[in-house]
């Protein structure tokens, strides 16, 4: 009887070390897809950012080029 209870006694602690690593486990991969999140979102942020600046300066006219007033 000692040894059943003792073989189920470490049956239970294996699984206790088991489903302690698999939550650990789980929580670093919620970690890393997390942080993938946010660096693909900062990404796509940056992107429009450069695009909007992109629209904003584009119609600026350049200095050396003189303005049809100043043609006049």
């Amino acid at each position: 009887m000692k040894n059943v209870e003792r073989i189920t006694s470490v049956k239970s602690e294996l699984l206790d070390i088991f489903m302690s690593m698999e939550v650990v486990e789980h929580v670093q991969r919620q970690r890393s897809a997390a942080q993938r999140n946010l660096r693909a979102r900062r990404g796509i942020e940056l992107h429009r950012e450069f695009q909007k600046l992109s629209r904003d300066i584009a119609p600026l006219p350049d200095e050396e080029e003189p303005q049809e007033s100043e043609l006049h």
